[in-house]
């Protein structure tokens, strides 16, 4: 039997400190949450930001 494809899945990575959805990435379903430090225009520097499924 053939294995089906894994799908890409669409995620945003959004901001602890402001909630705003900054970067969207798409990725294979399964593993861990992200957490990257990524930069914020609201607040002008570089904050933790973690993946929400849309």
């Amino acid at each position: 039997m053939a294995k089906g494809k894994k799908r890409l899945e669409v995620i945003h990575l959004v901001c602890q400190e402001t909630g705003d959805q900054n970067y969207t990435l798409r990725r294979k379903s399964g593993g861990e949450k992200l957490k990257l430090k990524k930069y914020s225009p609201r607040l002008r520097r570089h904050t933790v930001h973690v993946e929400k499924k849309k």
